[in-house]
């Protein structure tokens, strides 16, 4: 059973949906959570829904923003002590930014890459210090399926996360931290319930994933609490890929993820 008792873990994009899942996933195990998301009344709620102060804080925290990143790991580090986890969750996605490239705005473009691709380098550079500190720590960046396709904005930029992933990973090894990568199919979050008809929905999981269901929080959930833990300490460097797509070589982006392949 994974315990994680006395350690502390930082979840972007944690105040509601998947990052949401994966706080209460991890609080579960026996770590202390903190909620990061720009929504910081939301992020407050949702801790308080997940245990005391000692267990769970919000903090208001735009990672777009290396100031802002960097108050919200001081604050942080001030009131449960450091951070062992990383769960870099918070991202720009669906509406209108699941469109051509050609067809995006450059302002857009720009508020994409910040959030999507800076937003994990800005958590990541903050985070290593206490990670260093407490003997080391692991990362988990989540990608998309999206960037096996890059037919649109935001797959490209999730195929940057898995570039990071690998490039965080090499960076960040002399510290002891891994950097591990997770890449959904379609999950039914709220928001995509709400935004995706029901017959698109459909077409994702006929024709798309290989798993014939909808993706469930909780799935998601339990790869990241799994690759964080001791169970995986001998992989880093890759991006799992959850509820996969139909051979991903077409696409023509190169392989898809190799399970058992340790770097």
């Amino acid at each position: 059973m994974i315990d994680f008792t006395d350690k502390v873990a930082m979840i972007t994009g944690g105040g509601a949906g998947i990052g949401l899942g994966i706080a209460q996933s991890l609080a579960s195990a026996g770590a202390a959570v903190a909620i990061a998301d720009i929504d910081g009344a939301g992020a407050r709620a949702a801790a308080a829904g997940i245990g005391g102060p000692e267990r769970a804080i919000g903090v208001a925290c735009d990672v777009a923003d290396p100031v802002a990143v960097a108050n919200a790991v001081a604050e942080i580090r001030a009131v449960l002590g450091g951070i062992d986890f990383l769960v870099n969750n918070a991202g720009l996605h669906l509406g209108g930014y699941v469109r051509p490239v050609s067809e995006l705005p450059v302002e857009d473009w720009r508020r994409l890459l910040d959030v999507n691709v800076l937003g994990v380098v800005h958590c990541a550079k903050a985070c290593r210090e206490t990670m260093r500190e407490r003997g080391g720590g692991a990362i988990v960046n989540i990608a998309s399926m999206a960037a096996y396709k890059g037919e649109n904005a935001y797959g490209i930029s999730k195929l940057a996360v898995r570039g990071l992933t690998v490039a965080l990973a090499r960076d960040f090894a002399e510290d002891g931290i891994r950097v591990c990568g997770v890449a959904p199919g379609f999950v039914a979050s709220d928001t995509a319930m709400r935004l995706f008809p029901e017959e698109r929905r459909e077409r994702y999981v006929n024709e798309v994933q290989l798993v014939r269901r909808l993706g469930q929080v909780d799935d998601i959930a339990k790869a990241v609490r799994f690759l964080l833990s001791d169970d995986a300490s001998f992989i880093t460097a890759e991006t799992t890929l959850i509820l996969d797509e139909h051979d991903p070589f077409r696409w023509g982006i190169g392989a898809a993820p190799t399970p058992g392949v340790f770097r």
